[in-house]
């Protein structure tokens, strides 16, 4: 038997009725209003652990790179030696003055060596810077004078010259250092004679002291030596002037020939008193290249 289920009090009851027996119903959401928009129910918040402060980290230290480490370049012997040679040795382009002269002095040295005796004797005693050459043509015996090496190229005024005279050309020029050399050759020579022309007069030395055989490269040589010592550094410059400082001693203790020791000294102190000028030069010089 069929019940007829009577549904009232709703709008849907006509469509109640027609759905098939054993459904229920959805319920219907609720109806949109218009309005103050209804407050959502909230949840409590949910507590959060404190967060503890940050510790500083500190700044990464850099690692250097590594650097590759090259091989030491093998030490050529001939290529530097000969380089040391040319520094000591003089050239026609570096050093002109020295070159020239040096091989002026070994022409005049291999002649008296090898000529005639004779010839060789009276060239020596003309160019002699005696007293009575010098009272006579002083200019032309002091340029000859210089024209010759007392004791031949086995002298150590020869090899002083080359090596001394090509230093310090280089270092303040080809006129200077000619000027170096011709004021310790000539200052020294005058001021020696001088005493032996007065002592002569005084009646202290015999006549023949103003004829007395003196020429060399001794006096410019040694001048050089003492202007290129202020251009070295300390402990070379003192060694310099110790070592030629006691060889002077020894000719002077030795006195053999005092009018040419105390010029050797004298000679020294020429290229000595120069150091300011010269160190300027060598400054110029310097700058110059």
């Amino acid at each position: 038997m069929r019940l007829d289920v009577e549904t009232r009090g709703t709008p849907d009851g006509a469509e109640a009725a027609g759905r098939p027996p054993g459904r229920v119903p959805r319920p219907r959401a609720p109806e949109r209003t218009t309005g103050e928009p209804t407050a959502a129910p909230t949840r409590p918040a949910a507590s959060v652990a404190p967060v503890p402060p940050a510790v500083p980290v500190p700044p990464a230290v850099p690692v250097a790179a590594a650097v590759p480490v090259r091989a030491a370049a093998p030490v050529r012997w001939p290529r530097g030696g000969a380089r040391w040679w040319g520094a000591l040795l003089p050239t026609p382009t570096g050093t002109p003055f020295t070159f020239g002269y040096a091989l002026v002095l070994l022409a005049t040295s291999l002649y008296a060596e090898f000529g005639d005796p004779r010839t060789v004797g009276a060239l020596l005693h003309a160019s002699s810077t005696d007293v009575a050459h010098l009272s006579r043509a002083p200019v032309a015996v002091l340029l000859a004078s210089a024209l010759w090496v007392a004791g031949g190229l086995s002298s150590p005024y020869a090899v002083g010259l080359v090596v001394v005279l090509t230093a310090l050309e280089r270092r303040i020029g080809a006129w200077r250092a000619a000027g170096v050399f011709a004021l310790g050759h000539v200052g020294a020579t005058l001021v020696t004679q001088v005493p032996v022309a007065v002592s002569v007069v005084a009646g202290h030395l015999p006549v023949t002291s103003l004829h007395r055989l003196d020429y060399g490269i001794s006096f410019g040589v040694l001048a050089c030596v003492g202007a290129l010592s202020g251009l070295l550094g300390p402990v070379a410059r003192g060694a310099v002037l110790a070592w030629v400082g006691l060889m002077l001693l020894w000719d002077l203790v030795a006195f053999e020939d005092p009018p040419t020791a105390w010029g050797h000294v004298l000679a020294l102190l020429i290229g000595v008193a120069g150091w300011p000028l010269l160190r300027r030069a060598a400054g110029r010089a310097a700058a110059a290249r």
